[in-house]
């Protein structure tokens, strides 16, 4: 099996073995969970994940890396620690796949190779200009939204994580950001249905 113990244990040779002279209690903690869980969790979650080896390899990893984070959690008293690692493995599965879903279709590489030519590309680039200039005009916290949301593609929760400010927060700035920007744009002669 591939799938290698956070970097803490890397410190450490001989993974599953004895802890080394030397080795933290958070070293041997997570060696012991490697030794005892990874194997088990990542058979759960290839088939989570439908078979996807690297998937199911990276999500086992960020798995421990989160008990290695939170031991307090894997407290004998709160429950078995491979049901908790499961659980964390399965949300971060469900978190992953909800991502993908709310993000816009990513664009192929020979999409991005076309060099724009033409009038309607010049068009396309006087009004791109012109959007950035009412941007410019939002107040900060409505253009930090708005480029976290709609130019890089993140998710209301990635952008919340981002800016550092509760999802709810995003979704109001978001929705009170369009707003404005729509007003804007009218002022401007323009339909906000041609500049977004």
């Amino acid at each position: 099996m591939s799938v290698e113990p956070p970097t803490p244990a890397r410190r450490v040779s001989g993974v599953g073995s004895a802890a080394p002279k030397g080795a933290t209690a958070d070293e041997e903690l997570i060696r012991q969970l490697y030794a005892e869980h990874a194997r088990a969790l990542l058979g759960y979650v290839l088939r989570l994940v439908r078979g996807d080896r690297q998937r199911a390899e990276d999500v086992v990893q960020e798995t421990l890396l989160r008990a290695w984070r939170h031991p307090e959690s894997l407290d004998p008293a709160r429950g078995p620690q491979r049901v908790w690692l499961a659980t964390v493995a399965r949300n971060i599965v469900v978190d992953g796949e909800r991502a993908r879903r709310a993000r816009p279709p990513e664009v192929g590489e020979e999409a991005l190779g076309v060099v724009p030519t033409g009038e309607d590309d010049l068009d396309r680039a006087m009004l791109a200009w012109e959007v950035m200039e009412v941007l410019a005009e939002l107040a900060p916290h409505h253009r930090q939204v708005l480029v976290e949301v709609y130019y890089r593609g993140h998710s209301v929760a990635e952008a919340a994580d981002r800016l550092g400010i509760p999802v709810g927060t995003v979704k109001s700035r978001t929705y009170y950001a369009l707003r404005q920007l729509k007003l804007l744009l009218e002022e401007r002669g323009m339909t906000p249905e041609v500049a977004l």
